[in-house]
């Protein structure tokens, strides 16, 4: 652990992406982002070895660990979770876990709305700022309307899309989101109160159950 400024490792694989960044106090050491639809699995430690190094930092100088917990993919939401809590476990050392739609809200002027696709023509959405909260939630593209407010900014997915249909201003929203995570993470590590980090789903897991009862048993 450090002993000057805080060193926050961040990581997040809950999109089409494998990314992570190394904080201290305010300044990014070292960040990367290797966009991927599969193998997240089996690219995350190596990834986070490599940004660690390239900060000039070993594992053992970390303070906390920030992860992203989506909303987004369900396999990759676990995967980043799971490595967190490993990690912070093995280093004795706290996880916090930040929601894709906080960190992008971080550096967006309030009011402010963020948005993460969820596919099938739907958004995650949480609006932000004082006397604004709303969500977070799972909305329909054609239901957006009701996110409207006076002063409104909108970034992440879609965003110049959702801006033009409620009146709204769009921000840019950077790449890659493990520098903000970093930063809400290190803001929040040293509560006693912290929650270990869980995954923030939003809609049923595409998988179900087959709807059709087991097979029979015939008695002998």
């Amino acid at each position: 652990m450090s002993t000057s400024e805080p060193l926050i490792l961040a990581f997040d694989t809950s999109a089409a992406h494998c990314a992570a960044a190394l904080l201290s106090g305010d300044r990014v050491l070292a960040e990367a982002l290797e966009p991927m639809g599969k193998g997240q699995a089996e690219r995350l430690m190596p990834l986070i070895a490599e940004v660690i190094a390239d900060g000039g930092r070993t594992l053992e100088d970390l303070d906390a660990i920030g992860v992203g917990i989506g909303p987004g993919n369900f396999t990759g939401i676990r995967i980043s979770v799971s490595a967190a809590r490993g990690l912070a476990l093995a280093l004795g050392i706290p996880a916090v876990g930040v929601s894709m739609l906080e960190a992008r809200a971080l550096d967006t002027p309030h009011p402010s709305l963020v948005s993460v696709d969820a596919r099938r023509d739907h958004l995650y959405l949480q609006r932000f700022g004082p006397g604004a909260d709303l969500g977070p939630d799972l909305v329909a593209m054609n239901a957006v309307a009701a996110w409207a407010c006076p002063g409104l900014s909108v970034t992440g997915d879609r965003a110049e899309e959702i801006a033009a249909v409620l009146g709204a201003t769009p921000m840019p929203c950077p790449d890659n989101p493990t520098p903000a995570i970093a930063r809400l993470a290190a803001a929040r590590f040293r509560d006693p109160a912290l929650p270990r980090p869980a995954p923030l789903y939003l809609r049923a897991a595409d998988a179900a159950p087959a709807r059709d009862g087991g097979p029979m048993i015939l008695p002998r």
